[in-house]
C-alpha cells in the first residue's frame, strides 16, 4: 500500500473545502460549543463595530427555522469590486480564508476576529448564509448555499446570486442570517441562555452599547435588551449578588500602556474562593492567560507593599502569596489591544506577552493610589485583613496536614481508615487506574463485583457527605467519609499536596439519578473545588453516568439514559416491549452495571471543568449555602445529571 504513494494521493483542498474538511480545527469541535462558536464569530464582527466607534447597538434573533440573524448598525460591508480578486468585497469576505478588513490598523483600532476566518468558516459551515448591507443609502444582498455536486460531494459556501442591489434604504450596517449545517453539527439548535449570557458579558465590557436579543421560535417570543453604564463594576455586583460583600462598590481601574487598553474592576468578598473573569477585545478568555497573570502579579505587588508600608506584616519573609491575595476575590479584567495573539482559533487563552507588563504596570499604579486614598476609611485595611487571615488559615490547614501525614507515616493510619472500605484496584499503573466514589454500600457492593479488578477500585459512601460550604478544614480533615478520600487520593493536601502522587487518573462520583444523588454530586464536587482544585482544573473529576431505564424485546435490550432516549427504544421495538426503571444503581445487578456504567467501551461521563467561574460560583452559593430552600427549589427544577449541559453549567 505504501509504495503506492505518488503525486496522486497527494489531496489540495480548494476554497472553503478544508473548514468542511476538518471543522474542528476551525471551530474546536462540531458539538453544541462549536454550533455556538459560530454564533460568537458573526457577533464578534458587530462588536468590532462597536469598541471601534462605528456602531452602538447590535440585535440577535433565533429563527423558526433554526437560524440566527445578527444585525448591527455599524458602517455596513464594503460591496465595491476587490482590486485584486474582481469580486465584490462583501463576497470576499464570507468566501476567502484570512480575508479581512483587519489586519491593519485603519479601519480597526481592535479587533476580535483578526484571524479573518470568522465569516468565511460560518458560510462553510451553513446550509445558507445570507448577508445584507444598508450602505450609502442602499439595501444590497447576497445569499450562499453548501450544496452538493452531482458525485454527492458538498461544495461549502458557494454565492448563489450576485450582490444585489435590493433598494434605497436609510438603515445602516450589517445583517448576516446563517442556518448551521446539520450535517456537519451533532445538534443545530440554539441554546437561549447560554447566547444570553454571552452577550450580557458583552454590553457589561462595553458600557453604553445596546444589544437585543429575541428568540422567535415559540409561540411567544422572548427578548432581553441589555445595556448596562457602569460597565465593568455593573458586572462585578451582578456576579456578587447575595454575597457578603466587603465594600459597596467595586474597585475601578483603567488606564494604558504600550498602546495597550486595561480595564478591571474588583470587589471582595467572605466566600474561600476567587473569580476572575477575562477578556481580551471582548472575547472571553476562559483559559485566562497573560493578562490575567499581569493582573494577579500588580494586584498582589500592591497589597504585599501597602501591608509591610503599615506594620500588618513584619517583613517580606511574611509577604502574602498569589493565593491569599485572591481568597474571595471577584474580578473582571478586560484588554484592548493590537496583533492580539491566542492559543488557537478557538482564543481561550491570550498569549501575548506584553500584555502581562502592561497590565501589571496600569494594575500597580492605580490601585496604589486607591490603597493610599482608602487608608483611613478602612477599606483598604478590611482588604488587607482579610488577605492575612487567609495565609493564617493556609498555614492551619499546612500543618493539620502535616499532622495528618506524619500520624500517617508512624502510626500505619492510612491502612486502618482504608480497610474495609476501600476496594482498591490489582494494577499499580496510575495513568490508567480509576476510583469509583459509589453512593451507598448496596451500590457499592455490586460495583465490587462488576467491576476489573485490574484497574478499577470502588469506594463506598455511607451516608450524605458533610456539606463542606458549611464547615472549616479541621471539621473536614475529621470527617471518616473524607478522611477516606484524602487518603485514597494520595496527594495530600494544601501546602503538601503533590498531584505526582496521585493514584488515579480518573476519579468518578457515581450515585443514582434521584434529587438526593444531585445533592450528593454537587456535595462532592463542591468538596474537590475548594480542596483539589488542581485536580478538576487537570481533568481528572468525573461524572458517571446509570442509565434510567432498561427496554427489553425478545433477546435485544436497550438501556436509555435520558427521556428522550426511552422514546426513541420505544419507537423503535413499536410493540410488545418491557421497560424497567432503575430508581438507583443497586437495583443492577453486576453484570448490568459493568455493561451500562463501568465498563470503558460502553460507559457515559462527563469531565468536571471549571469553565466559567462565575456560573461556577453562583450554583455552589444556591447548592452549599445557608438558604435550604433556595437549594431544594433548584435542584428540584433543574437537576437532570444524565444531560450534559445540566452538570457544565455548574462548572
Amino acid at each position: 500500500m505504501a509504495n503506492n504513494y505518488t503525486a496522486d494521493n497527494i489531496v489540495v483542498l480548494e476554497g472553503l473545502e478544508a473548514v468542511r474538511k476538518r471543522p474542528a480545527m476551525y471551530i474546536g469541535s462540531t458539538s453544541s460549543k462549536g454550533l455556538h462558536h459560530l454564533l460568537t464569530e458573526i457577533v464578534d464582527n458587530a462588536v468590532d463595530e462597536a469598541i471601534n466607534g462605528f456602531a452602538n447597538t447590535i440585535e440577535i434573533t433565533l429563527n423558526n427555522d433554526n437560524s440566527v440573524s445578527v444585525y448591527d448598525n455599524g458602517r455596513g460591508m464594503p460591496v465595491d469590486i476587490h482590486p485584486k480578486l474582481k469580486i465584490p468585497a462583501v463576497q470576499v469576505i464570507f468566501t476567502v480564508l484570512h480575508a479581512g478588513g483587519k489586519f491593519d490598523y485603519t479601519n480597526y483600532s481592535y479587533s476580535g476576529g483578526l484571524h479573518g476566518v470568522g465569516a468565511s468558516v460560518v458560510n462553510a459551515l451553513s446550509r445558507w448564509l445570507e448577508v445584507t448591507v444598508y450602505r450609502d443609502g442602499k439595501e444590497y444582498r447576497q445569499r450562499y448555499e453548501s450544496i452538493a455536486d452531482k458525485k454527492g460531494n458538498i461544495i461549502s459556501g458557494k454565492p448563489v446570486t450576485g450582490v444585489e442591489e435590493v433598494g434605497p434604504s436609510k438603515k445602516k450596517g450589517t445583517k448576516v442570517t446563517f442556518l448551521p449545517d446539520d450535517r456537519v453539527f451533532e445538534n443545530v439548535n440554539f441554546d437561549y441562555e447560554l447566547i444570553s449570557k454571552r452577550l450580557r458579558d458583552i454590553a457589561y465590557l462595553n458600557s453604553g452599547l445596546t444589544i437585543n436579543l429575541k428568540d422567535n421560535r415559540k409561540d411567544e417570543a422572548k427578548e432581553e435588551i441589555f445595556c448596562f453604564k457602569g460597565g465593568l463594576s455593573d458586572y462585578v455586583k451582578y456576579i456578587n449578588t447575595g454575597k457578603n460583600v466587603l465594600f459597596a462598590e467595586p474597585i475601578y481601574i483603567c488606564g494604558e500602556k504600550n498602546n495597550i487598553k486595561v480595564e478591571a474592576a474588583f470587589q471582595y468578598n467572605d466566600t474561600n474562593s476567587d473569580i476572575v473573569y477575562s477578556y481580551a477585545n471582548n472575547i472571553n478568555t476562559a483559559e485566562g492567560g497573560t493578562h490575567e497573570t499581569g493582573f494577579r502579579s500588580g494586584l498582589t505587588k500592591t497589597i504585599n507593599d501597602f501591608a509591610l508600608r503599615f506594620n500588618m506584616i513584619k517583613d517580606k519573609k511574611d509577604s502574602l502569596t498569589g493565593n491569599d491575595v485572591r481568597e474571595g476575590l471577584t474580578a473582571v479584567i478586560s484588554v484592548k489591544m493590537r496583533d492580539i495573539q491566542f492559543e488557537g482559533q478557538t482564543k481561550e487563552k491570550l498569549n501575548n506577552s506584553e500584555a502581562r507588563g502592561a497590565v501589571e504596570s496600569v494594575v500597580t499604579e492605580n490601585f496604589t493610589k486607591f490603597m493610599e486614598a482608602h487608608q483611613n476609611d478602612e477599606v483598604a485595611r478590611k482588604i488587607t485583613d482579610k488577605c492575612i487571615k487567609t495565609a493564617q488559615i493556609r498555614k492551619a490547614i499546612s500543618s493539620a496536614a502535616t499532622k495528618l501525614r506524619e500520624g500517617v507515616k508512624t502510626k500505619g493510619v492510612e491502612n486502618s481508615v482504608l480497610v474495609g472500605k476501600l476496594a482498591n484496584c490489582s494494577g499499580n499503573d496510575h495513568t490508567i487506574n480509576e476510583l469509583y466514589i459509589v453512593e451507598g454500600n448496596s451500590a457499592g457492593g455490586t460495583a465490587k463485583l462488576g467491576r476489573d479488578r485490574n484497574f478499577q477500585a470502588i469506594l463506598p459512601l455511607r451516608g450524605k457527605p458533610l456539606n463542606v460550604e458549611k464547615t472549616n478544614f479541621e471539621q473536614v480533615i475529621k470527617n471518616e467519609e473524607y478522611k477516606t478520600i484524602f487518603y485514597a487520593l494520595g496527594t495530600g493536601i494544601g501546602d503538601k499536596f503533590d498531584i505526582s502522587k496521585l493514584n488515579y487518573d480518573k476519579i468518578i462520583i457515581l450515585s443514582d439519578a434521584d434529587q438526593d444523588g444531585a445533592h450528593i454530586r454537587a456535595i462532592l464536587v463542591t468538596f474537590f473545588y475548594r480542596y483539589f482544585p488542581e485536580l478538576i482544573k487537570d481533568g481528572h473529576i468525573y461524572i458517571g453516568l446509570s442509565p434510567l431505564y432498561k427496554v427489553s424485546k425478545g433477546d435485544k435490550t436497550y438501556y436509555a439514559y435520558t427521556d428522550e432516549e426511552l422514546k426513541k427504544a420505544t419507537d423503535e421495538f413499536v410493540k410488545n416491549y418491557t421497560i424497567q426503571r432503575y430508581k438507583g444503581l443497586g437495583e443492577m445487578n453486576p453484570e448490568q452495571l459493568w455493561e451500562t456504567t463501568l465498563d470503558p467501551n460502553n460507559r457515559r461521563m462527563i469531565r468536571v471543568q471549571v469553565g466559567d467561574a462565575a456560573e461556577a460560583e453562583d450554583k455552589i452559593e444556591i447548592l452549599m449555602g445557608d438558604k435550604a430552600e433556595v437549594r431544594h427549589d433548584y435542584i428540584s427544577k433543574y437537576a437532570n445529571f444524565n444531560k450534559r449541559d445540566a452538570y457544565e453549567d455548574m462548572n
